[in-house]
């Protein structure tokens, strides 16, 4: 807390400025080109999962909810990495120390991954009551068939909710700043790929143990289209075992 409390303000503001800016356009950057192959060039290798074509209304809806959730992300992230500047997380840099550093740095990413994954699932069946969905999710759901666009296409309190997570982790338990930066990507090329409207895995994957096991369209897909199950992140696991898996397209 300390560290947090000797943070220059200007210093905090110019690093918030400059995250909000760095996801804004990473989000374009990776979107804009996924969204051009797959809906324009409609590549053979990849199976269509959506009914219908994109709307532009409905393109509108996800990049103006996305960047509105670039505002809200950037907060906790500018907090942490001046945090870390001054010494005050969990945070660490610098080549890891023998077998141990090493196996640390691939199992702190999966320890991450999972705790991720347990909030997203519990927090997002939350959000599907009934007396909360217009107000926490809906924004979400208005892309009953998914783009590109609608990775991060969160309303203000979905977003909020799952902001926060990631960066307060880092002040308790310990995570390589590449390690972060690795899961970051991953999170962004897994939640584009999720919501492509299209299938780019190989058939072979996605009914192999892959795809019983890790969510790729053909899962979430189906959480739009049905509004109930599959309300899992990256792994299948809650969903099986609260029996609200509903399987694949």
């Amino acid at each position: 807390m300390d560290s947090l409390l000797s943070i220059p303000p200007l210093q905090l503001l110019i690093t918030y400025l400059a995250f909000t800016a760095i996801i804004i356009g990473r989000y374009f950057a990776i979107v804009w080109p996924i969204h051009h192959m797959l809906w324009t060039r409609e590549p053979k290798r990849a199976r269509r999962l959506s009914k219908r074509e994109p709307t532009p209304a409905t393109i509108r809806n996800e990049i103006k909810l996305s960047t509105i959730s670039a505002f809200i992300y950037a907060a906790p992230a500018a907090i942490v990495i001046e945090m870390w500047k001054a010494g005050g997380t969990a945070l660490y840099s610098g080549l890891p120390d023998g077998l141990f550093g090493w196996s640390y740095l691939i199992i702190s990413g999966f320890i991450y991954l999972f705790a991720q994954d347990t909030w997203f699932y519990w927090t997002h069946r939350v959000m599907h009551h009934r007396k909360l969905f217009k107000w926490t999710h809906e924004g979400h759901h208005r892309s009953v068939q998914p783009t590109p666009w609608a990775s991060f296409s969160f309303d203000p309190i979905e977003a909020l909710s799952a902001a926060w997570l990631l960066p307060v982790m880092a002040i308790f338990i310990p995570l390589h700043i590449g390690m972060a930066l690795f899961l970051l990507m991953l999170m962004t090329i897994n939640a584009v790929f999720n919501h492509a409207g299209w299938e780019v895995y190989p058939d072979r994957w996605v009914r192999g143990w892959w795809g019983r096991h890790i969510i790729t369209a053909s899962h979430h897909n189906l959480h739009h289209t049905k509004f109930k199950g599959n309300y899992g992140l990256y792994f299948r696991f809650w969903d099986k075992v609260c029996g609200t898996d509903k399987g694949l397209v």
